[in-house]
């Protein structure tokens, strides 16, 4: 998943993702680490949150570009 690539990009701490998505800083830790799969819900977050597609963040596609709107 992209998510550590789009965090870093928009300035952001973990924390402070973290905390705009009133989710705890580990669990952000462990999705860009592989170590952890983002649910549905999670997954819309995150794309909501930096503006990008799903399969962006999933590394389906290299287009960010949410195309359904």
């Amino acid at each position: 998943m992209r998510l550590r690539e789009l965090r870093k990009a928009k300035g952001i701490s973990q924390l402070k993702l973290a905390v705009d998505l009133n989710m705890n800083q580990n669990s952000i830790s462990r999705y860009e680490n592989g170590q952890r799969e983002a649910d549905y819900k999670t997954l819309i977050m995150f794309a909501d949150y930096f503006n990008v597609s799903i399969d962006y963040l999933l590394e389906r596609t290299n287009n960010p570009i949410f195309l359904y709107e």
